[in-house]
């Protein structure tokens, strides 16, 4: 099985659990910070590692719950969120992700499920498509919806020169976009998929567990990743705008400049 198979079938081994579990009495683990995982969280974080080792044993995994496993100097490294909408999920609301990511010498390879609608999002690290019914869709942005997702949870790296709220309550951006707020990197396939102009966020999203698998994602499908203020991923000052095409891009970047400059 391939690499890209793989992904799919561990992100998939993740979702069923998390669907499975939905809306059943989910014991909670607190993490400080108002932050928990449920025991659908480690769950499928189990499920997805015993797929990931049975088909790759000698490769490292730094998962959301358990951590780092495997050989620390690995040059093949697994990243799962196995529930990415924790506070969604525990309330009763099916807006979540399984993310998993494998970061190797050839790129990155992704799977992104949707538990809910039996979607998987996934990339070989040049073709980006969607997993349904059996059979694959390549995936195609548009910034025709001119819906932009923006996270508001915290934390805020750059709380003192950009704050998403700040980004929602300025006219530039009303006159342009329709914001929806959700709190999981669930839109970010929604973005590769056409189905939202642009995702916003603060933080280390797409270098970590959360967001790898997403960007990723994003980037095969031809949307333009960067930083909040226009930088490669890794190089600037952190977050991650994604949208689906140069122009969205600019405009969005020209907002967040205003923020930025003002700070």
């Amino acid at each position: 099985m391939g690499d890209a198979e793989l992904a799919v079938s561990a992100a998939r081994a993740g979702a069923a659990i998390v669907r499975e579990r939905y809306g059943t009495a989910l014991a909670r683990q607190d993490k400080g910070g108002g932050d928990f995982a449920t025991a659908a969280d480690l769950d499928a974080e189990r499920a997805i590692l015993a797929v990931l080792r049975d088909a790759r044993p000698t490769d490292a995994v730094t998962g959301e719950e358990y951590g780092d496993s495997g050989p620390a100097d690995a040059d093949r490294r697994w990243l799962v969120d196995p529930l990415c909408g924790t506070l969604n999920y525990a309330a009763g609301t099916m807006l979540v992700a399984v993310n998993v990511a494998l970061r190797a010498a050839g790129g990155t390879v992704a799977a992104v499920a949707d538990p809910f609608t039996d979607e998987v999002f996934w990339t070989d690290g040049s073709r980006a498509a969607v997993r349904r019914a059996g059979g694959d869709e390549p995936l195609v942005p548009s910034g025709a919806s001119r819906l932009v997702d923006v996270n508001l949870d915290p934390p805020f790296p750059n709380g003192a020169r950009f704050r998403a709220v700040r980004l929602l309550a300025d006219a530039g951006f009303a006159d342009r976009f329709r914001p929806r707020v959700l709190s999981t990197s669930l839109p970010l396939t929604w973005v590769a998929a056409g189905r939202r102009a642009a995702y916003v966020t603060d933080g280390a999203l797409a270098l970590g567990v959360h967001g790898a698998a997403g960007a990723a994602l994003c980037r095969a499908a031809g949307c333009v990743v960067t930083e909040l203020d226009g930088a490669p991923l890794g190089s600037g000052i952190g977050g991650l705008v994604a949208a689906a095409d140069a122009d969205t891009h600019a405009a969005l970047i020209d907002l967040i400049a205003r923020q930025l400059a003002d700070a």
